[in-house]
């Protein structure tokens, strides 16, 4: 007999601030829970049915999740024990565990868990050890007040660390009822009864999470009122393709004041000197492919990343982010600006905007023109019949035309329609591997990349689109890394892409990057993604032979995923050097910022990375960064991963102050 239901809650998901998910909540007179999540965003989305029950001090004892996850790949994981041990199976690993019991973190999940993870942490005065292993560490850290049916609600906000890659807001009532989860970002769930506090809570979530970076960036950020030298340094020359003799680089505030032999440098009066070691310095990295949130700007610090391509993003938090970057208030690489317009339809992404008419969409051109943004980004439900127009309005503005290639169109098209660069690799290939008419809103954007083991790059349609982007300097931007990691991520299994630092982060964050992504029927199904992705690499190096640029992005927000797009381009066939040169000179150059940044020169910015090796012999030494400095401010990548509970991969180099006087 089924036990009986003693109430049931729902929620709202929202993403951008559109309703785009829901979750139901069941509660059973024999305390355990049952719940439904559904979200359809951008034309993915997770639906997990979830199981679960709990011990008096909120521990899970039974947990049962199914479902399909956000690509649509399969979820099956199953939890049980008692006060002795445990046993559990996932798409993740199997795995056992005994003596003292502890909370188990569901490799796919819903929001919902950040509240069961809060209170089973504060029911064990503030923090719970976790399964497979790692800690849950929850606090509270704000009351306030929300409203309902036109009553003042007392609420408090917990902040859940440990359970994923970022921290998280959950929000309870008096009753130890959960109201609302807020992720560090633009995604929330709202119960129903709140959902008219969307406006409230998206700003309550705001102003917390600009509160805790503006303390971390207070204990994370170094800046000296005299000149730093940077001694004991060889430097890449993107210019002669080579790394220098032993260098020393002086800056003061914002700018490189020198750059000189090492053995012929001088000290002077109020100096600070950092050791070099040997180390190799290089101009900040790019990340030509990014959606910023405020959380991201740690990250891509840590990774040596200094500035950042945003291609679609909530717009007015977009702006009020870059602001707090800009001015250093909190932590964050410069970022160029990518205005988002998208058609409407049941896929849109729910950025930027979503214009009804082609008026609208003009309108949105001009709006982002106003605003100085780089350029537009077209997405995957525009009418492709506007294109020509609202390129031609970008151009006629200042601004360049990139995006994906729409549905129901060919790449070919849209070049010809004036774009100006095709994001994604896939977006490029879709067009030698589908018939015409075929609805690429939808995950066949991805699924279809299976087919590419039998591409033939010699094949007229493949040379018509290569002569295309050599005629008119149409560049891509192939974000590769994503598409692999989308591709030939599996079950039970680490990816070389994530094997350099995936033991290093919450285990949350390690679960879910050991599952197959992608729906499969049978293993025939994995073989021909197996097989498609080397033809990824081909197409990288064939357009790098043919002139058309890259420009490395990842559609990801680690920086991690820097490195492995860079190391990806390498296995390709191209040199090193030329890979280290378009992340650095190359990149700058293409936003605009060739004058002031990528290359290490006097009077250009104070943005560059110190690396621990030399990264001609091996890109890879790229992961290697002991220091990162962006417009003069400096960061240690040990300081910032003690911040985000990761644990380091570098420690800080010696730092010493000059107290010769003139």
């Amino acid at each position: 007999m089924m036990p009986t239901i003693l109430r049931t809650e729902r929620f709202s998901y929202f993403g951008a601030g559109e309703r785009c998910g829901e979750l139901v909540v069941a509660h059973r007179h024999d305390d355990s829970l049952v719940t439904d999540f559904t979200v359809s965003n951008n034309g993915r989305g997770a639906k997990l049915h979830e199981e679960l029950a709990m011990d008096e001090e909120q521990l899970p004892w039974r947990w049962l999740v199914e479902g399909k996850s956000l690509m649509g790949g399969p979820v099956l994981d199953r939890f049980t024990g008692d006060d002795v041990s445990r046993q559990w199976t996932s798409q993740a690993e199997t795995g056992q565990d005994a003596g003292p019991a502890k909370l188990y973190l569901p490799a796919d999940t819903s929001p919902y868990c950040a509240w069961i993870a809060a209170r089973a942490a504060l029911a064990n005065g503030g923090c719970v050890d976790a399964l497979p292993h790692g800690r849950i560490h929850t606090e509270l850290v704000h009351h306030t007040e929300l409203h309902t049916g036109g009553a003042a609600v007392p609420v408090e906000v917990y902040l859940v660390r440990g359970r994923g890659l970022t921290p998280e807001y959950v929000i309870a009532d008096a009753t130890g009822a959960m109201i609302a989860w807020l992720g560090m970002g633009a995604d929330m769930l709202v119960r129903d009864d709140f959902a008219d506090q969307l406006p409230a809570l998206t700003e309550l979530e705001s102003v917390l999470t600009h509160s805790h970076l503006e303390r971390v960036q207070a204990r994370i950020r170094h800046r000296f009122d005299g000149p730093v030298r940077i001694r004991g340094v060889r430097i890449f020359d993107p210019d002669t393709l080579k790394l220098t003799d032993p260098m020393s680089v002086t800056m003061f505030r914002d700018g490189i004041t020198g750059v000189e032999l090492d053995e012929k440098a001088v000290s002077v009066a109020g100096e600070t000197v950092i050791d070099g070691d040997g180390g190799t310095l290089i101009a900040g990295l790019h990340d030509m492919h990014a959606h910023v949130k405020p959380i991201d700007g740690l990250f891509y610090l840590a990774a040596g990343v200094t500035t950042v391509r945003d291609m679609g993003n909530a717009n007015d938090a977009l702006l009020a982010l870059t602001t707090n970057w800009d001015t250093g208030l909190a932590p964050g690489p410069r970022v160029v600006r990518s205005g988002f317009i998208e058609g409407r339809s049941p896929h849109s992404a729910l950025f930027g905007f979503i214009p009804d008419t082609l008026e609208e969409a003009l309108d949105a051109v001009r709006w982002y023109a106003a605003r100085g943004y780089h350029q537009i980004k077209i997405y995957n439900s525009m009418n492709p019949h506007w294109v020509p127009a609202l390129t031609a309005e970008a151009h006629r503005l200042g601004l360049r035309a990139v995006g994906h290639i729409p549905a129901f169109t060919t790449p070919d098209r849209m070049i010809e329609a004036g774009y100006d660069e095709v994001t994604h690799v896939n977006q490029l290939m879709l067009g030698w591997l589908l018939e015409e008419g075929a609805d690429t809103r939808t995950p066949l954007r991805l699924t279809a990349m299976a087919r590419a083991k039998d591409l033939d790059l010699d094949s007229e349609p493949v040379r018509h689109t290569l002569e295309l982007m050599r005629e008119r300097g149409i560049g891509l931007d192939p974000t590769a890394v994503i598409v692999e990691r989308l591709m030939l991520s599996r079950a039970r299994t680490v990816l070389p892409a994530d094997a350099p630092f995936l033991s290093h982060m919450p285990i949350g964050y390690q679960r879910q990057r050991k599952r197959t992504y992608v729906p499969f029927d049978s293993e025939d199904d994995l073989r021909a993604y197996d097989e498609s992705f080397p033809m990824v690499l081909k197409v990288l190096k064939l357009l790098h032979d043919q002139g058309i640029p890259l420009w490395p992005g990842t559609d990801d927000s680690t920086g991690f995923t820097v490195h492995r797009e860079l190391e990806l381009y390498a296995e390709a066939g191209i040199p090193t050097a030329d890979v280290l040169r378009i992340a650095t000179r190359d990149c700058a150059a293409h936003l605009g910022l060739g004058h002031s940044h990528g290359s290490i020169d006097t009077g250009k910015n104070a943005s560059f990375v110190l690396l621990d090796g030399d990264p001609l012999q091996d890109i890879s030494v790229v992961r290697n960064i002991r220091m990162v400095v962006k417009d003069g401010d400096i960061y240690y990548p040990h300081d910032i991963y003690t911040e985000l509970g990761i644990v380091p991969f570098s420690s800080p180099p010696a730092t010493t102050s000059q107290e010769r006087t003139a």
